[in-house]
């Protein structure tokens, strides 16, 4: 290992609040590979859980490894190369990770392809919202995917890992197929039934290691909920979170307790901390504790003003806001549930309370979406100026259809019309205090490609050298593949790789109510 990454490593550490360093002697070595970067990773409480619950077992010792461009894939606390660990446990948030994720092993002197890895390999298994939501995909590159909340199952799967790492591979496998949630390719029987947390409480989610060099690094992360009544068609997390859960403010306020000795910020992390039914309850509560509040997203409706004022006296510098269609049409097609007067009245709910910042997020390329629409977003936002007369930050996105979601079905639009459409914007968001940020259509398409794609496009992955434009169309020539097979419309009778999970929400007796009092059609 070259000694920059060394002294890299060990100025990261330098920099972290809780990190764990532990002796390998007679410890299960896991490799918990993040493959983004370091800045983005550690703003990952999924990570962080992972980090914090397995090193808190004597048997095991856990370390962290980042995707880095320049190196081959080493840990950040002892600075091992990842071939020599027993475990990878890669958490994938983002279907472009996949790339980083295969390049890594590449680098680490490991075939992506699992059938290919020798008998003493690490273990290979994938967790996160992707293998979650399709992990046929992966199935041709991993050893195992976690299908669900990894924290419901951790434990048992600790002492599996632990209890097995003397035998053969094959009897590893067969071990791991027997536990809930566990996908192990060519072993496990489908359907998968995805697991979940009941009780969130007894499973705390915060920050375990702090670090400055990270997006979120000048605050102390709490999740408050998880899953999202709301049911927007294009929505993965609204499907793959089910049901919606919530802690109790008294278990919040005591993990803010602990957060307030390392920094002053709690962020609150929900799928919309908005709709957190104690949320003034709450707010009153860390305010009177002497905290700043941030907040990982919210919704245009309800947007409760106790929420609104404790942002702004806590210095929050911008407001971020989702209407995510122009046209009161295609919101309600795509069940948005915002009118155009709840977009209007936060933007002017903004500029009373001083934000200096409004971001705007959008989409284009939503089904049944026309130029009108488009042309719809440029007036929404042209009608908000007039309200906030500050910096408004408009960032657009191609629809991406996802498994598990109604749109799971539809075709993504061509290039063409996501190229048109986009210049269609530039052009009409032209102006003083209004920035636009376009995401790519290439890469929007390999997103598209990956969410969708089945064991065929998986094994092709094996082949790839770089997470580049280049290198995947080369991938894609090498395996007679095209990127048209997996973003065309799905017939209505058409088999889909994703099916092998069962994503319905098995309730423990007694709480049907509770559930069902957000809206939810409960699966017996």
């Amino acid at each position: 290992m070259k000694w920059e990454a060394v002294r890299r490593a060990r100025e990261i550490l330098a920099r972290e609040e809780g990190a764990v360093v532990k002796d390998w002697g007679g410890r299960l070595p896991i490799a918990l590979v993040y493959p983004n970067t370091y800045y983005v990773g550690m703003s990952s409480l999924g990570l962080q859980v992972l980090y914090r619950r397995f090193n808190a077992r004597p048997d095991l010792v856990a370390e962290r490894v980042f995707w880095d461009p320049g190196q081959p894939p080493s840990s950040i606390e002892n600075q091992q190369p990842v071939d020599r660990f027993a475990v990878i446990a890669a958490s994938i948030s983002f279907e472009l990770d996949i790339l980083h994720l295969i390049v890594m092993l590449r680098r680490a002197g490991l075939s992506p392809l699992a059938e290919q890895r020798e008998e003493d390999a690490p273990l290979v298994i994938a967790g996160g919202p992707v293998p979650t939501a399709n992990p046929e995909l992966l199935a041709p590159l991993v050893d195992a995917a976690f299908i669900g909340e990894a924290d419901a199952e951790l434990d048992r799967l600790a002492e599996v890992l632990a209890e097995t790492a003397a035998l053969p591979r094959r009897e590893r496998l067969q071990a791991l197929s027997t536990l809930p949630g566990l996908y192990v390719p060519n072993v496990s029987t489908p359907p998968v039934q995805r697991v979940w947390v009941a009780d969130l409480d007894a499973c705390p989610t915060h920050s375990a290691v702090l670090t400055p060099d990270t997006e979120f690094g000048d605050m102390y992360l709490i999740e408050i909920s998880r899953g999202c009544p709301r049911g927007c068609r294009f929505c993965l997390a609204g499907q793959i979170y089910r049901p919606v859960r919530e802690r109790s403010v008294s278990a919040l306020v005591s993990q803010a307790e602990e957060g307030l000795r390392y920094r002053d910020t709690i962020g609150l992390v929900g799928a919309a901390v908005s709709d957190y039914r104690d949320i003034d309850e709450l707010l009153a509560r860390l305010r009177a504790m002497g905290a700043r509040i941030a907040v990982s997203s919210l919704r245009v409706r309800p947007l409760p003003e106790s929420l609104l004022r404790a942002l702004a006296e806590s210095g929050s510098q911008t407001l971020t806001l989702a209407p995510e269609a122009g046209s009161e049409r295609l919101r309600r097609a795509i069940a948005k549930g915002v009118r155009r007067e709840d977009v209007l009245s936060a933007a002017e709910r903004a500029a009373g309370l001083g934000f200096p910042q409004l971001k705007l997020y959008f989409m284009i390329g939503l089904p049944g979406e026309t130029d009108d629409d488009v042309a719809a977003i440029a007036e929404l936002v042209g009608e908000v100026r007039s309200r906030f007369r500050r910096r408004v930050t408009v960032h657009v996105t191609p629809f991406v259809p996802k498994p598990h979601t109604p749109f799971e079905r539809q075709p993504m639009a061509d290039a063409a019309t996501l190229d048109r459409r986009g210049q269609l914007l530039a052009r009409s968001l032209r102006g003083p205090g209004v920035t636009l940020r376009l995401e790519g259509t290439a890469w929007a398409r390999v997103q598209g490609v990956l969410a969708r794609g089945d064991r065929t496009l998986g094994r092709a992955l094996g082949a790839l050298q770089a997470p580049t434009l280049a290198a995947w169309r080369r991938m894609l020539r090498s395996a007679e593949l095209d990127e048209e097979r997996y973003l065309r419309a799905r017939g209505r009778d058409e088999s889909l790789p994703w099916s092998i999970v069962d994503q319905s929400c098995r309730l423990p007796a007694g709480e049907e109510r509770t559930a069902e009092s957000y809206g939810f059609a409960i699966e017996s």
